[in-house]
């Protein structure tokens, strides 16, 4: 990685930064990322959705993670879905991994997903699992950091254009091996 990233949880997210985890939104979808909204992206659809989710992160739900550049602006995040039925206690959910297309290739992403997969183990969560479209970056990270690949889908989402796509299912048993105490979301990372 060429820049340095700070690697952080929101637990109550000022309006700053719903904002700049809106422009990342925005960003994704607007460069063709199938993670749950269609063209138009609107700022309200964004904003709408990350209030929504910082009110779950304020009741304990879930984690948004952040990574944010040197200057402090928010170009990546992850959403771990903490808030499983009662007979999943010991799981919980990756979601919305979005890296800004300006920050990409750059190990923001495999910043963000080991937080994700630190914090999880810190709260007791020993499996993780998510979905993601089909083939490109996103599968290549999960396999590079030992995700395992489960299966495909065949018409699972659409493409913010409205065409169909695959999604593919990982999971990641987390262990003793390696885990750390230490809170990760106010890590840094540089390269």
């Amino acid at each position: 990685m060429t820049k340095s990233v700070e690697i952080r949880c929101l637990r109550n997210p000022t309006p700053r930064e719903i904002e700049q985890l809106g422009d990342v939104l925005i960003d994704c979808v607007e460069g063709g990322a199938s993670v749950s909204f269609m063209w138009p992206m609107t700022r309200e659809k964004a904003d709408r959705f990350w209030q929504s989710s910082a009110g779950s992160a304020a009741r304990g739900e879930r984690l948004m993670i952040v990574a944010e550049d040197h200057d402090g602006a928010i170009v990546g995040t992850v959403t771990v879905v903490l808030n499983q039925p009662e007979n999943q206690p010991h799981r919980a959910d990756v979601a919305k991994m979005l890296v800004h297309r300006c920050a990409r290739r750059l190990g923001v992403g495999a910043a963000l997903l080991s937080a994700a997969e630190d914090e999880a183990l810190r709260l007791g969560k020993t499996l993780l699992v998510l979905d993601t479209v089909t083939g490109g970056d996103a599968e290549r990270l999960y396999v590079r950091q030992g995700w395992q690949r489960c299966g495909e889908i065949p018409l699972y989402a659409l493409w913010p254009d409205g065409r169909p796509c695959p999604t593919t299912v990982y999971y990641k048993i987390l262990g003793a091996i390696g885990a750390s105490d230490r809170p990760v979301c106010n890590a840094s990372v540089s390269g």
